[in-house]
């Protein structure tokens, strides 16, 4: 990818993060995604606060959390809250009717989590992430290790191909101890069929496929904002 298209990709990620964050109001608890994209709306919150905006906020990862913190956000646990005002979090897929792939970031399970506790659930987005159908990106799945053939052994069933992720040349561990596979599923006709068969596979922490757990996406392109919302 060249510098300049980098360059224009992170400027369009900014804008959409600065849109998502002025929907923050005072005393608002907020859910803080992982990912390159997040970042950008965790340093905008961050700018915020320092400028007196009350807020505290909600990680959805060890990275996040340590992030945040060190901007002077504050921070509750996941599990301390009963409910959470507005998510911001990115996603590595989206189609226009709200449905995501999300966990390249490998945070899949607590972003899952940060997303079913908000009231309002804001995706922001460069252009690229946009898709007609899921699945180029491969659907990531958080595997208890213990659970791990069976559970490649069903979505082979699926007609899905894994392959376990690895963190220079180790398994990749999330911050539940879990591994991650990154499932081929081809482009997916239908997400919440797939989503709905990965649920019933016992094994799988959770997976990558986010269907009616998104409010409105966010999408910067080319120097507009484009919102979708659910129909």
């Amino acid at each position: 990818m060249s510098i300049q298209l980098e360059h224009n990709k992170d400027k369009e990620k900014l804008e959409a993060a600065r849109a998502a964050v002025a929907l923050v109001k005072n005393h608002d608890i907020v859910g803080l995604g992982t990912g390159s994209t997040a970042t950008f709306a965790i340093r905008e919150l961050a700018e915020s606060v320092k400028g007196g905006l009350q807020i505290k906020g909600v990680p959805s990862s060890v990275k996040t959390a340590e992030l945040a913190s060190f901007l002077g956000i504050q921070l509750l646990g996941l599990g301390e809250v009963g409910y959470i005002d507005i998510s911001i979090d990115g996603a590595d897929e989206f189609t226009s009717d709200l449905n995501l792939i999300k966990g390249g970031g490998g945070a899949l399970f607590r972003e899952k989590i940060v997303a079913s506790l908000s009231k309002n659930r804001i995706i922001i987005t460069d252009a690229s992430k946009m898709v007609e159908k899921l699945g180029a990106f491969k659907v990531p799945v958080e595997v208890v290790p213990t659970a791990y053939q069976y559970v490649l052994t069903q979505i082979e069933k699926l007609n899905g191909k894994a392959k376990l992720r690895l963190n220079k040349k180790e398994i990749y561990l999330t911050d539940n101890y879990n591994w991650i596979v990154d499932v081929d599923f081809g482009l997916i006709d239908e997400p919440k069929k797939c989503a709905m068969a990965l649920n019933q596979i016992d094994g799988i922490f959770a997976h990558g496929i986010f269907v009616d757990l998104t409010t409105q996406i966010i999408m910067a392109k080319e120097g507009s904002l484009i919102n979708f919302y659910k129909a």
